[in-house]
């Protein structure tokens, strides 16, 4: 059994764990482990997080399974654009993947996204990640390329969106 609910700033040490133990199964295979890390460090400091979660500049919601979380979404307006929402970070734990839960997620972000009166839901996937085939089936498509520096690195990106 699970449900979903909105994280809190008491959250962000659980959101950290979950993406330390998601991180090396969706990146190892196609990033060095040296980017990996410091995106790592960087994208889910506490304070990061934290403030994120505070300022409420991206949602986070939390699919919590047995009373253990073991997944999250992050997602907000783009800031040049507020009529066009973003889906910033998707995660499940490798012990759940085929459960369901990041389509499950996915649809409770569509759904949060038209509540708010908004109809399109962008994200962005690195252009080796084996998930855009599940974006794909989740009914986003392609619009464009883009590499986006992180310190010393790029994260080579797919920009995918989808009509809601």
């Amino acid at each position: 059994m699970y449900h979903i609910r909105k994280a809190t700033i008491n959250d962000a040490e659980t959101i950290r764990e979950l993406a330390i133990e998601t991180w090396g199964d969706a990146y190892s295979a196609i990033l060095a482990r040296e980017q990996l890390d410091y995106m790592l460090a960087g994208i889910y400091s506490l304070d990061n997080l934290s403030a994120q979660i505070k300022n409420n500049t991206q949602t986070y919601l939390l699919l919590v399974e047995d009373d253990e979380p073991v997944a999250f979404a992050a997602y907000s307006p783009r800031e040049e654009n507020a009529e066009i929402y973003k889906l910033h970070k998707l995660y499940c734990l490798p012990k759940t993947q085929g459960k369901g839960y990041g389509r499950i997620l996915i649809n409770e972000v569509a759904d949060q996204v038209r509540k708010a009166g908004k109809h399109t839901l962008d994200l962005n996937v690195n252009r080796h990640n084996k998930a855009k085939n599940f974006y794909e089936k989740m009914g986003f498509t392609v619009i464009y390329e883009e590499d986006i520096p992180i310190g010393p690195y790029f994260m080579n990106d797919y920009v995918m969106r989808k009509e809601l």
